[in-house]
């Protein structure tokens, strides 16, 4: 078997250690013993960025905010959906990952970054979520396991009654809320329902083969029309 290659590590905010990991043409991004993402399982994430695209099908030149660019993959994907009048802001909060991206990954990133309808934020979404209002058509976020905060423990926040009030004041109205997880979450679909949101949760594979683990992404839709 070919090893394992540590290619650089990252610090979160909050004290714990992000590790990239190559071995061979794949890479991996490790938290403690969790691998949090690779390049071998695209499936759910490419998944989050189409079925969202699908839900804006009917709006001109969308506005999304992507929580998270992980390996890229929810990016990608919804740079090939959307039309040239779009707009994707995406905030990262872990500098490293982008010089990964546009170092190591390079070829994985495939200049995503820097097509002319992407604004990169170097922060907490969290935080671009609370300045915003009536700002985004939709909401992606994909910054943790799901909504436990487990790489990071402000993560909790995002997915608490407070964030998703903020989450909804973010969204034009008709606006969608997605939240990729690695597994179910009774509690949370509760929360979003008693947010005021339509909720819609989506089972999907973790493979682009339709193998894999099975994900899960809630769409939670604002009321109201664009």
């Amino acid at each position: 078997m070919t090893p394992r290659e540590l290619i650089d590590t990252a610090n979160i905010p909050g004290g714990q250690e992000l590790r990239l990991f190559r071995r061979g043409g794949d890479f991996m991004i490790v938290l403690d013993r969790n691998e949090l993402m690779s390049s071998r399982m695209s499936g759910s994430e490419e998944a989050l960025a189409v079925m969202s695209c699908e839900r804006l099908a009917a709006r001109a030149a969308p506005h999304m905010l992507i929580g998270g660019y992980g390996m890229g993959f929810t990016l990608r994907s919804a740079l090939a959906e959307l039309g040239a009048g779009a707009q994707v802001t995406v905030a990262e909060l872990v500098p490293e990952i982008i010089s990964w991206a546009r170092g190591p990954m390079a070829e994985l990133a495939a200049g995503c970054l820097d097509d002319p309808r992407v604004q990169l934020v170097l922060g907490d979404v969290g935080a671009v979520i609370r300045g915003a209002n009536a700002s985004y058509d939709a909401i992606l976020l994909d910054v943790d396991n799901g909504p436990d905060g487990l790489t990071r423990v402000g993560n909790d926040a995002l997915y608490s009654a407070r964030g998703l009030a903020a989450a909804k004041a973010a969204l034009k109205p008709g606006g969608v809320l997605a939240v990729w997880s690695a597994a179910p979450d009774k509690a949370f679909t509760r929360r979003l329902a008693e947010a005021g949101f339509s909720v819609d949760e989506v089972a999907v594979r973790a493979r682009s083969n339709g193998k894999g683990a099975r994900h899960v992404i809630w769409f939670a839709t604002k009321a109201g029309k664009a």
